[in-house]
């Protein structure tokens, strides 16, 4: 009970140092580095980083003002407001520092941009398939005809929807988990990237091939993916070093591409047993791209036609 009591006295005046050093040290030393250097945490972070990943991480976890950090929330119409604000409370003449607005400005749209991402793809999460729904039916069509332009279906309830990568014969079933995502992503893939779609899909019917998998339903798994790393916040690094600004879901959906083109490579190099291994190497894939985008200079780097906004490896 004795030693309990002592560790628990430990740890409160611990906290305490904790306190004293965010509170008053650290401001001090902000204080310091600004007389020494004439710049405050915002000058140096944006003086001091390239543009991207390195610098907007940074700017995000700054808590260098309270005007700051609403910022990174407001509208984005609002942010070229709100960083005139930001300089004056700084006393930041925007004459003599006209890189800093600038750079201030891009990165606080990237940050806007992606929590905008990240409502408009759990927008598509949630709106389940409706078969009712014209706009949805005409996309599930689109997709088998991109996919199997010479096979005419034969009805919309079909077993020939297998050949693409269904379970059944109604794929509305099998998009409960990801909603009309996995339905975009798929007919993305199949019209921007349409060669390497098809030779995946080529390669996934192959019974002499090990690495036979169903195409749609592995699109709809890696859909799941790809939205994990969003809402975890893992493609920040990604996306901040290949959206100039504003993240968009032309991004991500590239990013899916991406990662399917790399999954089917990586399921090859895996070269599993049977179709039972999935999620063995789903997951060992997922941790490989979370270690890749530790790196904050680290921009996922498709070698496919859909990538038109050119996203390379910095």
């Amino acid at each position: 009970a004795k030693h309990f009591h002592l560790e628990n006295q430990i740890l409160v005046v611990t906290q305490f140092f904790v306190f004293l050093y965010c509170k008053f040290l650290w401001r001090g030393l902000k204080f310091i580095v600004r007389k020494f250097t004439g710049r405050c945490e915002l000058q140096r972070i944006c003086y001091n980083n390239k543009h991207g990943a390195r610098r907007t991480l940074k700017i995000g976890r700054s808590a260098s003002c309270w005007l700051l950090q609403s910022a990174l929330s407001v509208h984005p119409d609002k942010v070229e407001k709100t960083i005139d604000d930001i300089m004056a409370l700084k006393k930041i003449n925007p004459d003599t520092n006209p890189q800093l607005g600038i750079s201030l400005q891009a990165s606080l749209l990237q940050i806007v941009g992606y929590r905008s991402l990240v409502a408009e793809v759990e927008k598509l999460r949630r709106e389940p398939y409706d078969c009712d729904n014209s706009e949805h039916e005409e996309m599930l069509i689109k997709l088998w005809k991109e996919l199997r332009p010479d096979t005419p279906l034969t009805g919309r309830i079909s077993k020939q929807w297998c050949e693409i990568g269904f379970q059944g014969s109604d794929p509305k079933t099998d998009f409960r988990g990801m909603g009309l995502l996995g339905l975009h992503n798929l007919l993305y893939f199949a019209e921007h990237d349409k060669a390497t779609a098809l030779q995946m899909l080529h390669d996934s019917l192959q019974p002499k091939h090990k690495y036979v998998y169903s195409f749609a339903i592995v699109g709809i798994n890696i859909t799941d993916l790809a939205y994990s790393l969003l809402v975890s916040g893992a493609l920040k690094t990604h996306l901040y070093n290949v959206a100039p600004e504003m993240p968009s879901l032309l991004h991500f959906q590239q990013t899916f591409c991406y990662l399917m083109q790399e999954f089917h490579r990586f399921w090859i190099e895996e070269d599993p047993s049977d179709i039972m291994e999935f999620n063995r190497v789903r997951s060992k894939f997922h941790r490989r791209i979370l270690r890749q985008l530790k790196n904050p200079d680290m921009a996922l780097c498709p070698h496919f036609s859909a990538s038109d906004l050119h996203l390379v490896n910095l």
